[in-house]
């Protein structure tokens, strides 16, 4: 909708500008040729443009917007009324070429998000027995086994039935390497297969899926207004009467209205509503080329003056999965034993310490068999029979039960104080002890330094997990303040407490996280896919699992900021001090419009500079 929008837009200003244009060059050629209709072709060029602009200005006024369009029309209908044509002309030639111009940037600093749309599959292969149906993307549930055939794009989100899929995930990400989806792993809808066909069995529906949820998040982007830009505004009222007074006042003294009129068109149109709302969209374009996607310009703006930085662990400087650290065995038992027998009783669950077991066994390439006689009691462990022997597997006091004598006692203590353990007893022996962790990303204590350099001036973890590990692995990453055993509520306290220091930004991924996200300056979800509560409170989402490119985010949101103050402050003064030119008389109204017209061009192309 805002393509089309933009393209009828575009063509619009085409035809204004070819007709000032037109008006123009036969306008001059008459009047070299010393012909007296060259007032008649210069008003003609002018008159349509005004028209058009007279209706702009009473849409805008009708919402409550006050612009400098009105000095532009001022100007127009002045040069009209104190026989400058050319002068109107000249204005009005401009004014349709700037607003092509930033139409035109506009639309090239949207690239990246629109992008994203234009890849939303309509329709999915789906199996039913043997046989294949085409099928709208509404009608799959999770559970639906989906073919996706070379160069299709996954219309939700799944994991891999069998085999390897190769996958072009550069709309999500930025990434623009294939990447290689093992059987059993996740794949996200919106990106695109370009190796052989494979099997994807459904685990969300279609609207609730990490594209659908991207594409939501883009459209409301879209549809955003920057605080800066409305700041602009008020400069915008400011300046009009500014302008107004001016040139009433070189009139009023001097009794030369051509005076008024030079201070009209050296102000029209003012860079502060062409260049700032450019630069804004050119930092939200960016972001969103390195997978940060920032929901509107106040974010973008927001994230550039931060100054205080939470992080919740579990799946943000951790990976949120629990994964096999170590397996400590008893006398006449080996690891890959325990670990296999394990992970075949734990087919039969769907705990997530089930999971992180088949996924070790998976990884070791272990051939799992399947379990009979499987009874899980919920939240404590479960046992089943494998290859004919007895394997009872959970907490120490669950597998204890299962014991005909001794105990796990010896095996604990080589535990870290505080790990998460999986006891297994085989056939009423204690066997060993799987010990499990939530690793610490790879890329964590970089992307801290990451933000550090890119200005944060204090870091602080907020965890809901043992206050013993939140301090181990705070320590690890150099954070200034480590806290743990946090409830939600203790988060919205902790960053509130921090916003004493200035504007703070929370990173988070879960439901616990989304009270948090929506106290602080920006929030951060962890992931479109993350929990649907993060991502509708946050400010920010990442579309790649990785911290760094948030931190270059921060990088990119206080160079925008830079450049649409620049194109604020700059444009203004250089307008201010060519309107006081022409109001002592050194600026005709031709050459004042065209000045001006070149500050404006300026200012766009200095807005632009925030793509790259």
């Amino acid at each position: 909708m805002w393509r089309a929008a933009t393209f009828a837009k575009s063509h619009y200003d085409a035809i204004l500008l070819c007709i000032a244009l037109l008006g123009l060059a036969v306008g001059t050629a008459l009047y070299f040729a010393g012909a007296p209709a060259a007032s008649l072709a210069w008003s003609a060029g002018t008159v349509p443009v005004l028209i058009g602009l007279l209706v702009q200005i009473a849409r805008s006024l009708r919402h409550g917007d006050v612009g400098l369009d009105i000095v532009a029309a001022l100007s127009m209908s002045a040069a009209l009324a104190f026989g400058e044509p050319l002068a109107g002309n000249v204005v009005a030639l401009m004014y349709a070429g700037g607003q092509l111009l930033e139409t035109f940037a506009a639309g090239r600093a949207r690239q990246e998000m629109t992008a994203l749309l234009g890849k939303v599959a309509r329709t999915a292969m789906r199996y039913a027995g043997t046989t294949l149906s085409e099928v709208a993307i509404a009608e799959l549930v999770p559970g639906d086994r989906l073919l996706i055939r070379q160069g299709e794009v996954l219309p939700v989100d799944g994991r891999v039935a069998s085999g390897r899929a190769k996958l072009d995930m550069s709309a999500l990400t930025g990434e623009s390497l294939p990447t290689e989806v093992a059987a059993g792993d996740e794949a996200l809808s919106g990106s695109t297969l370009i190796g052989a066909p494979f099997e994807l069995i459904a685990t969300r529906p279609a609207a609730e899926s990490t594209y659908a949820g991207i594409v939501r998040l883009v459209e409301a982007a879209q549809n955003s207004k920057a605080p800066m830009a409305r700041l602009a505004d008020r400069y915008a009222v400011a300046f009009l009467v500014l302008t107004v007074s001016l040139a009433g006042t070189a009139w009023a003294l001097t009794m030369d209205p051509l005076r008024a009129l030079a201070v009209l068109v050296v102000a029209t149109p003012c860079p502060l509503i062409l260049a700032v709302p450019v630069a804004i969209i050119s930092g939200m374009s960016r972001t969103a080329r390195i997978g940060v996607l920032v929901k509107n310009g106040g974010m973008l703006e927001a994230l550039a003056r931060i100054k205080t930085a939470v992080f919740d662990k579990t799946g943000t400087l951790t990976g949120g999965h629990a994964a096999v650290a170590a397996i400590h065995v008893a006398a006449g038992f080996a690891e890959l034993d325990i670990l296999r027998l394990a992970a075949s009783v734990d087919q039969a669950s769907n705990h997530v310490v089930a999971e992180a077991l088949l996924l070790a066994a998976r990884d070791r390439k272990l051939a799992l068999s399947p379990p009979t006689n499987a009874l899980e009691t919920p939240g404590e462990g479960i046992t089943g029979i494998v290859d004919g022997s007895t394997v009872a597997l959970g907490g120490v006091e669950y597998a204890s039960k299962a014991l005909a004598q001794g105990g796990f006692a010896v095996l604990s203590s080589a535990a870290p104080p505080g790990a998460m353990t999986v006891a297994v007893a085989i056939d009423g022996v204690a066997a060993g002890l799987i010990v499990l962790e939530d690793r610490v990303r790879a890329d964590a204590r970089q992307s801290i330094n990451a933000f550090r350099a890119a200005g944060i001036e204090r870091i602080v973890l907020a965890s809901g997990d043992r206050s013993d590990i939140a301090s181990t692995i705070g320590t690890s990453l150099g954070v200034d303040l480590a806290l743990g055993q946090l409830t939600p509520a203790d988060k919205v306290v902790v960053v509130r407490r921090e916003a004493a220091n200035g504007p703070v930004m929370m990173v988070g991924d879960g439901v616990n996280d989304a009270p948090a996200l929506a106290a602080a300056d920006v929030g951060v979800a962890m992931g479109a896919r993350g929990a649907a509560a993060s991502s509708e409170a946050s400010g920010v989402v990442l579309l790649v699992d990785a911290l760094a490119p948030l931190a270059k985010a921060i990088v990119i949101a206080k160079r925008t900021r830079s450049i649409a103050l620049q194109s604020i402050f700059v444009g203004l003064g250089l307008s201010i001090t060519a309107m006081i030119a022409a109001a002592f008389g050194l600026l005709p109204p031709v050459q004042g419009a065209l000045l001006q017209e070149i500050i404006d061009v300026a200012v766009i192309l200095n807005a632009l500079r925030a793509l790259r």
